[in-house]
């Protein structure tokens, strides 16, 4: 607590100005900077709002600016390396220019949960809103949000109903696709995600559309949760597969245990397969081998998700829809064999 401060609470607008000797509108347009107010003035409030440590209340503000500096954000209750990475891409770009996040989580994704979510951001009066929604439900749900407010989706697919921002997961799933080809393999095998998240079905629609591109057959898909139990009992399948040489792994986690499985059958990466990622999680160039992965840049996501908030709060109209372009990170795992 510093000297000045207010034993016991937090000091208000009205301490402030009886400290500076001033009167509260004063305070008031020197904290909402709504109004002229001499150099003086201004010096001798502002060295009484941080004698007090006064923090401006985010509600009064906005009765007063129309503005409260904070934004809103609805987003699945997941601990998922990718949701969690494209929030915190969307925090770090919101303190650079000065917002505040207030987050809400919803368990299940559908239309109700959805809008409850929103309408409670919209009653702490925030200015905008972003719903990361990779998950089908939660995509669709955006048909009936309001039309009131600043609306960005991150990862809402190709439909969605309001301004969108996702990384190119389809450019990134043919990248993968290519390079395994590229590396002189017959076909690539896939280890789907979840066939109700966006992600998944782009990668996997990715993945078909490359192999039909390059005439190869298609094999049967294997499809995983996201976690590493189901990659390495996808790992565990694969292994009794039969000219076997080439997987395509739709997120770090799920070839963790795909790699966990390889070797327990006694097959080497990348002696006997080649196997490729996505994701980039922080672990993954220490996985055993280091993994080829598709990296996604969920800061530059959060700039622009940022971005196209900023434009609509300003009363500009934004892109209907942002990719941010996927990178192919090349590791042991696709390395000489």
């Amino acid at each position: 607590m510093t000297s000045g401060s207010l034993p016991g609470r937090q000091a208000s607008l009205t301490d402030v100005a009886v400290l500076a000797g001033v009167s509260h509108m004063t305070v008031s347009r020197v904290v909402n900077k709504t109004g002229p107010v001499s150099a003086a003035t201004r010096a001798k409030v502002l060295a009484a709002v941080e004698k007090l440590s006064y923090r401006p209340n985010s509600a009064a503000r906005a009765l007063v600016t129309g503005k409260s500096g904070i934004l809103g954000v609805v987003t699945l209750d997941s601990t998922l390396y990718g949701p969690a990475s494209t929030l915190y891409g969307i925090e770090h770009a919101a303190r650079e220019a000065g917002y505040s996040v207030t987050i809400t989580s919803v368990g299940t994704p559908n239309s109700s949960a959805i809008a409850e979510a929103i309408e409670t951001l919209r009653r702490l009066a925030v200015e905008g809103i972003v719903v990361i929604a990779p998950h089908a439900a939660a995509s669709k749900s955006l048909e009936g949000a309001p039309l009131d407010i600043p609306l960005v989706a991150v990862g809402g697919g190709q439909e969605a109903p309001v301004p969108m921002i996702a990384v190119d997961q389809a450019d990134g799933a043919r990248r993968a696709t290519e390079h395994l080809l590229a590396l002189g393999h017959k076909t690539v095998w896939h280890v789907a995600g979840p066939v109700d998240w966006l992600e998944a079905q782009d990668r996997e629609t990715a993945w078909r559309q490359t192999l039909k591109r390059h005439r190869v057959r298609a094999p049967r898909i294997i499809r995983g949760d996201w976690s590493s139990r189901s990659g390495y009992a996808a790992g565990q399948a694969l292994a009794r597969e039969k000219d076997l040489t080439a997987v395509f792994v739709a997120n770090d986690q799920m070839a963790l245990g795909l790699l966990r499985a390889f070797t327990e059958a006694g097959i080497a990466v990348p002696k006997d397969v080649h196997v490729v990622g996505f994701d980039d999680i922080p672990e993954a160039a220490y996985f055993s081998p280091p993994l080829t992965t598709v990296r996604q840049d969920f800061i530059e996501v959060g700039r622009r998700t940022f971005r196209q908030l900023a434009e609509q709060i300003d009363g500009r109209e934004p892109a209907a829809r942002d990719l941010v372009p996927a990178e192919l990170i090349v590791r042991e795992s696709t390395g000489p064999r």
